[in-house]
């Protein structure tokens, strides 16, 4: 317990220090980039640091993994320049034991990281991108139109010209109903299909269906049977990288229900739990490199731990190809690389040479 008091104290205000250079240089990045498009429109001052500010959040996201790799390494590396780490594994503790402190953090800071992602980073980023576009006078475009979903195993399918999630209603409503042989029962063709809160309710809205034979039309008689709930609507053509855990979940579910391919999703979805878990792997890649090096310990221990965290995104960003083309099964796509990296990581920390 001392020994992981000692650590720990070492590795807090190096974690700190590194944690707000990594935010300000991606917050300046950031500003730099778009300050050419905010002079050209005289962007006010107080609007170009509100986005600043709802970008922090987003920056501390993706600066949290390096910064816990840079803080480790320097631990470490700093502790052997001074002979301490020798004298500590001299004393009979493994260097597990040693860097046991860290894998707990690292542990504890990927828990952190999915609910902060989950609860703060994504609703900031959308504010953040919302105020960006204003000063930029850029028309954020229009995701609800032209919108096709198939329900009840695909025997029901809406095709809408336009969805408005403000007012729940759909423009341009066509309904194809089919029995489940696949075969044409009915269409309804409406302008306007408005939610009760219960049941859509169409205007103006005509019927084609066989009678005796022949393919008659006449005027829609009120209907209740319609349930589909909007949000399947407006889910169906949002990006899942763009919602909640609850809100991605819920997006899939509705592809699935909708007879709409939702691998794409469903990756995302695994993605959101699997990528959490990255200030984890970092921590372990770091460690396992610890005490491998005799001479210029630390700038080694970094490089090679740098090494092999790109390597980790590069295999993490083939396999989610490879699940998003649907090679794979998404699960297996978004949590092969974190499985395959902790291991690795965790048996070159447990046979680490000191």
């Amino acid at each position: 317990m001392i020994l992981d008091r000692y650590m720990v104290k070492h590795f807090i205000p190096v974690f700190i220090f590194a944690s707000f250079m990594f935010v300000t240089l991606l917050c300046l990045i950031d500003l730099f980039l778009n300050l050419v498009h905010y002079l050209n429109y005289e962007a006010p001052f107080s609007e170009i640091m509100k986005a600043s500010y709802y970008y922090i959040p987003k920056s501390f996201s993706l600066a949290l993994p390096i910064s816990l790799l840079f803080a480790s390494a320097y631990t470490l590396g700093d502790l052997s320049a001074r002979n301490e780490l020798t004298s500590v594994i001299s004393s009979g503790i493994p260097f597990w034991r040693l860097s046991f402190s860290f894998m707990v953090i690292g542990l504890l800071a990927s828990v952190f990281a999915f609910f902060f992602e989950d609860i703060i980073v994504i609703p900031t980023f959308k504010e953040k991108n919302t105020i960006t576009r204003t000063l930029r006078h850029q028309k954020q475009v229009e995701k609800n139109s032209d919108i096709v979903v198939k329900t009840r195993d695909g025997n029901r399918i809406y095709s809408v010209d336009y969805y408005d999630s403000n007012n729940q209603t759909l423009n341009g409503v066509s309904i194809v109903e089919r029995d489940e042989e696949g075969g044409f029962m009915s269409q309804i063709r409406a302008p306007v299909a408005r939610w009760n809160g219960e049941h859509w309710l169409f205007s103006n809205a005509y019927i084609y269906e066989w009678e005796d034979r022949l393919l008659r039309v006449h005027a829609l008689p009120p209907v209740t049977d319609y349930t589909e709930e909007p949000d399947i609507f407006g889910r169906s053509s949002v990006d899942a990288a763009d919602l909640s855990a609850r809100e991605a979940a819920l997006l899939v579910k509705d592809l699935k229900t909708a007879g709409l391919p939702y691998a794409d999703a469903q990756a995302d979805y695994y993605h959101r739990f699997s990528f959490s878990t990255v200030s984890f792997i970092v921590i372990i890649l770091s460690i396992s490199m610890g005490g491998r090096f005799r001479k210029n310990i630390m700038l080694m221990s970094l490089l090679t731990s740098l090494i092999a965290a790109v390597i980790f995104y590069v295999m993490e960003m083939l396999s989610m190809m490879m699940a998003k083309l649907g090679y794979i099964l998404p699960v297996i796509g978004a949590w092969f690389p974190v499985v395959f990296f902790s291991i690795l990581g965790l048996v070159l920390v447990r046979y680490a040479k000191t």
